[in-house]
């Protein structure tokens, strides 16, 4: 009979014992799956959500984020500039603000977060119902709403709202204006509570109380199919150095080094407790095992098995053990990653569509080798044991017990 199989009808032997150390490391190691799926999840959903608006590079005056520092002066023009680089299909300025939404059906205004752009191929928002928003259509001026907001107004395509919009720092004494509603979007970067609207710049224009300056908070930059990021961002760094463009792989590096911090060091402090918690409990099952067995180890040193054959048995027990748990982790893992994420993205200001756990097969790659690992670690005590097991005196105490 060959080792494993040994191995096995040992580890079978005693089903309870079996059973209690599987259980145990499935669950150990679905755990340790989800902190290797979190210490990488945020970054690659991020990623995610960035490459889905369809822009790879964001420019800035500064490096604080968009809406909280100053704006880009003489916008169009820089969007002119920067769209003219051969490598880039379009340059979308974007205006940042506050406004007070109400319809006939409220009497109360809404606070919502509103903001305006003129995109033509690419829109920073997807239409779900109704249409999209058009340059100079109509005297009336459109608007789009999300979905929470729409439900709150009780406003639906085709129909009125009111809106005072603050396009600046401080307070806007702009008066009311109706706008209507072209369509309901999902904006990518919303939360659950999320109360957004969007406009064109014109009708945003208008919204704050006429304040047609040439400014942008921001500007999403569009590369066609043979722009290099990195090139595309060091020509808007050669014709504007006063601003601050960023790739998609410059805003999540960033995120990373500072929002993303946090879980990336729960995930690594969680990854050593549960390989510490793994490592002891498969010591101690296997110690257990050793010790109940050890006449009939020595009765088999007797019979002609080798002190190798008896260590790499010992061995082999640890690594069914985990094997057969880690295997049953991952899909316990998955679906323990999916009521873990539910809970995190309750906190507020965390994006809808952003996810913490994330699957990748190289998180996959890495937890087969901790749990190889492990099982190396956990079997090294009780091989020693085995190894160093006095063949006649035990089986002497074993005859006279």
């Amino acid at each position: 009979m060959n080792v494993l199989a040994f191995a096995w009808r040992s580890l079978i032997r005693q089903p309870a014992r079996g059973v209690l150390g599987v259980v145990g490391v499935a669950a150990v190691c679905a755990l340790l799956f989800d902190m290797l799926l979190l210490s990488r999840g945020l970054v690659l959903s991020m990623q995610d959500l960035l490459e889905q608006v369809g822009f790879g590079i964001r420019v800035t005056a500064t490096q604080a984020l968009p809406g909280s520092g100053p704006r880009i002066r003489d916008a169009s023009q820089v969007a002119a500039a920067i769209a003219a680089l051969p490598e880039v299909a379009e340059a979308v300025p974007l205006v940042f603000g506050d406004a007070e939404v109400t319809s006939t059906n409220r009497a109360r205004p809404l606070l919502a977060s509103f903001f305006a752009a003129d995109a033509s191929s690419r829109r920073p928002w997807t239409i779900v119902e109704g249409r999209d928003l058009a340059r100079g259509a109509g005297l009336t001026g459109q608007v789009l709403l999300n979905r929470r907001l729409a439900d709150l107004l009780g406003r639906r395509p085709g129909e009125v709202v009111t809106l005072r919009a603050s396009c600046s720092a401080g307070p806007s004494a702009a008066p009311p204006v109706e706008l209507e509603v072209a369509g309901i979007a999902t904006f990518p970067f919303d939360d659950p509570t999320q109360l957004t609207a969007a406009s064109t710049l014109r009708d945003a224009s208008r919204a704050c109380g006429g304040e047609d300056v040439d400014e942008a908070d921001l500007l999403l930059v569009a590369l066609s199919p043979r722009g290099d990021p990195d090139e595309v961002r060091e020509a808007i760094r050669r014709i504007r150095p006063d601003l601050h463009a960023l790739t998609n792989d410059d805003v999540v590096a960033r995120l990373q080094q500072a929002e993303f911090s946090y879980f990336r060091q729960i995930s690594t402090v969680l990854i050593a407790v549960t390989l510490s918690f793994g490592v002891l409990l498969i010591t101690v099952l296997l110690t257990v095992s050793v010790n109940q067995r050890l006449g009939e180890i020595a009765a088999l040193r007797a019979l002609g098995f080798s002190q190798r054959r008896v260590v790499a048995d010992v061995l082999c027990e640890a690594a069914l053990i985990i094997g057969i748990g880690g295997a049953l982790a991952l899909p316990i893992g998955m679906a323990l990653a999916r009521v873990l994420d539910r809970i995190l993205k309750a906190m507020p200001g965390v994006p809808a569509d952003l996810l913490f756990f994330v699957f990748q097969p190289r998180a996959v790659a890495v937890h087969i080798v901790l749990l190889v690992a492990t099982a190396i670690l956990a079997a090294v005590y009780p091989m020693w044991v085995v190894a160093r097991l006095p063949i006649a005196a035990t089986l002497r105490r074993e005859v006279v017990s």
